[in-house]
């Protein structure tokens, strides 16, 4: 990975590298003759981060990220330009109140501009141009545009760069634009691809001279014709494999599936079992062994966009020894929108591993709130709170004395989650944020567990109305909620039980047993 200074933007383009023709027109925007810009393509190591923005691979996005210069530099490959191209971010991915760089043609000139859309799609040029062009040409494989923009540039109409997710447009402009206000975006080719962007400014270290890698991939498996499929599939490690320590580990993609391929996980099944049926198929498959559902012990995770992950040099996760099971199971999501078939995979993730054991286990520890309906959100809510706590009596339980030493973290939460944080508190006052996602989406996630629930009250229990309560004791907690009468009090309401109620605390070791701890 490159460091802050080397990752700055590309500044020292010689000029006959440089756009051949360019002027501004009425201060804003800048007209570029397309047929002029050939040469090589651009040196990728430039561009550390890579993701294609479309299911078919016509649109690729790389960028650098400069902490010093607080900017992104970004490059557009697109393979089949026709009059344009449309980029940029939005809150959750909407093309409507948008900040957009844009690419255009009217037939005869071609140009390039900041604009941003209004609630209708419809798109305006802005008066502020922070999109700054710095290069375009063609080669063999397509058409290159580089840009770059500031993290925050003050303006109402742009996007503020910031950690956590960032949810990328696209479309593609294929006929002659004479007028951008007349270009209406719910009307053009279009997608959506999430990111993180500002990646972390850290140096990789080396590896051990004894490092071995080993391989957990999928078997050519023939992608399902489906917008999302979650492939399950079971391996074994080496036989007789000592403990050794995990220090890397990266993604192993197939070539041609770079689109497809969304999201992967390597888990370790829990040790007390001493055979796991081995399969390979849809991970919510009826077929699918109950035995894998034991095999919940995170060793890697991996998304789209992400590089290589290194554990610091004084530490590194165990794998193998006696204590350990033999198998795992490989995750991999599929994303395929174009319900495309005829594609087979074998990605997955390579483990590198040493023997030379390190002086630290590194572990993954996981918290937040137990996955149950008790624990429901009202229903049309579109703002609504929930907080889950790993108490004193469970750290104190769980953890060394000498405390642990925090050095990645990964956010997560299930459909209905928009944002989340991850707070450390002692005496009862948040002493340091330790992740943040304002953006969060469930379809872009990048970790042992610690959560709480309120206690098991039966909804029946509890009156909302003074004339008003449910009265469906025997019915299941998910039924109960539907029979509530949802309304400004009794969400309020809710509000306060949550944060009032005993706290049933699920403070689980490795095994998914619990500690010896009460709440």
């Amino acid at each position: 990975m490159q460091t802050g200074g080397e990752r700055s933007c590309l500044q020292n383009y010689r000029l006959r590298e440089l756009l051949s023709i360019y002027f501004t027109m009425l201060a804003v925007v800048v007209v570029i003759l397309l047929a002029s810009f050939q040469g090589a393509s651009p040196r990728r190591d430039y561009f550390p981060f890579r993701v294609p923005l479309d299911p078919l691979g016509t649109l690729e996005l790389s960028w650098n990220v400069s902490y010093p210069q607080q900017e992104v530099c970004f490059q557009l490959l697109v393979k089949e330009l026709h009059f344009g191209i449309v980029f940029g971010m939005s809150d959750r991915g909407e093309l409507e109140n948008a900040d957009l760089a844009i690419l255009w043609s009217d037939g005869h000139k071609s140009y390039f501009g900041d604009a941003w859309s209004d609630a209708q799609g419809h798109i305006r040029l802005d008066s502020k141009q922070d999109y700054q062009l710095l290069e375009a040409h063609r080669a063999p494989e397509g058409f290159y545009l580089t840009f770059k923009r500031s993290f925050s540039t003050c303006d109402p109409n742009d996007y503020l760069i910031e950690d956590g997710t960032v949810h990328l447009i696209y479309g593609v402009l294929d006929r002659p634009v004479t007028s951008l206000p007349a270009v209406n975006l719910s009307l053009v080719s279009k997608g959506l691809q999430r990111v993180q962007l500002l990646k972390p400014n850290i140096s990789s270290p080396e590896l051990p001279p004894d490092v071995q890698t080993l391989e957990v991939l999928a078997p050519n498996v023939s992608i399902p014709g489906q917008e999302t499929t979650y492939w399950c599939y079971i391996t074994e490690l080496p036989k007789n494999m000592p403990k050794n320590h995990i220090v890397m580990y990266e993604s192993v993609i197939t070539s041609g599936n770079e689109a497809l391929v969304h999201h992967m996980e390597v888990f370790q099944c829990a040790p007390q079992f001493d055979s796991i049926p081995h399969y390979s198929g849809p991970c919510d498959s009826k077929m699918k062994p109950q035995r894998l559902n034991y095999c919940r012990h995170v060793l890697a995770a991996w998304a789209l966009g992400a590089k290589a992950f290194y554990y610091p040099e004084e530490a590194g996760l165990a794998i193998g020894g006696p204590d350990s099971s033999k198998y795992l199971r490989l995750e991999v999501h599929y994303h395929n929108p174009l319900q495309l078939k005829g594609s087979f995979d074998s990605s997955g993730i390579r483990l590198f591993y040493t023997p030379t054991l390190r002086k630290y286990d590194g572990g993954i520890m996981e918290l937040g709130l137990v996955y149950t309906p008790v624990m429901a959100i009202p229903p049309h809510e579109d703002h609504f709170q929930l907080t889950g706590y790993c108490t004193e009596k469970c750290t104190a339980t769980a953890l060394p004395p000498q405390g642990i030493h925090i050095f990645a973290s990964q956010l997560h939460t299930h459909l209905t989650g928009t944002a989340v944080r991850t707070m450390l508190l002692r005496d009862g006052r948040e002493v340091e944020t330790v992740n943040v996602d304002n953006h969060f989406s469930t379809h872009f996630q990048e970790i042992r567990m610690l959560k709480k629930m309120v206690t098991v009250l039966p909804v029946s229990t509890f009156q909302f109305h003074e004339d008003e309560i449910c009265s469906c004791p025997q019915a299941a907690v998910s039924e109960q909620f539907a029979a509530v009468p949802w309304d400004p009090f009794s969400k309020d309401v809710l509000r306060a039980l949550y944060s009032t109620s005993p706290i049933s605390m699920h403070c689980n070791q490795s095994s998914a047993t619990r500690f010896p701890v009460s709440a």
